[in-house]
């Protein structure tokens, strides 16, 4: 990656003294104290609780979704092509942060999210703010069968995510597939903020795997967070 890079996470590809000096220059933009809460994403479809600044996750837990209602804990969510997804709701204060890939996609991590921000804190999908992420967009990722089968099995409209290249591959809208999972969850569609950026497009901006791995051999990861003072 370029070494001026503000890589937040990506343990296997940078040094962890780089990591943690950019997490602590990242920390000191905010106002107070913050404990950021993270974990060791696996693309799958587990949610965990984070109930306290004493129970914010390390690296080492694994799962691909964070919930809380904490005050001072910023839920973070690593990503390099996959699609970051923030949640907040108005009404009680929790929130989350969710890695949907599309394995996570697949297996509806988002709408995961929501039914346990629902069982834990009450949350109501009508009182949800959500923001999603630059990620790889339709316009560049490209998958093979394994995923567009998938696909197909999981979303009876998957042939409106997915546009045929050459035999056996397709570009996926990700970005899509996730909105589509909130509006069925119950979160109102003016209420889900996209962002329209590609990581693959625009590595001047962001980490991205699919490209930087050929161009530098490895890559870092960008962090996307909320938390609630």
């Amino acid at each position: 990656m370029p070494h001026a890079a503000l890589n937040l996470a990506g343990f296997d590809e940078d040094a962890a003294e780089n990591i943690h000096e950019n997490r602590r220059r990242f920390l000191r933009l905010l106002d107070g104290e913050w404990t950021l809460a993270v974990c060791w994403q696996v693309h799958g479809a587990d949610v965990r609780v984070v109930r306290g600044v004493e129970d914010a996750l390390s690296d080492e837990d694994r799962c691909d979704g964070l919930i809380t209602r904490a005050p001072r804990v910023l839920l973070s969510v690593k990503s390099a092509d996959c699609v970051p997804v923030i949640l907040g709701d108005m009404r009680t204060g929790a929130c989350a942060s969710v890695h949907a890939g599309w394995r996570g996609t697949v297996a509806g991590i988002v709408p995961r999210a929501l039914e346990r921000m629902r069982v834990e804190f009450g949350t109501d999908p009508t009182d949800v703010r959500t923001a999603i992420g630059p990620a790889a967009l339709a316009c560049c990722y490209e998958v093979g069968h394994e995923v567009i089968d998938a696909f197909r099995e999981r979303f009876a409209d998957a042939d409106e995510l997915l546009t045929p290249t050459r035999e056996g591959h397709a570009r996926i809208d990700l970005h899509l597939a996730n909105r589509r999972q909130l509006i069925e969850a119950g979160v109102s569609a003016e209420r889900i903020h996209v962002a329209p950026l590609c990581t693959m497009c625009r590595t001047d901006l962001f980490f991205s795997y699919r490209r930087e791995k050929s161009l530098y051999g490895r890559t870092g990861r960008l962090l996307s967070v909320i938390g609630r003072g």
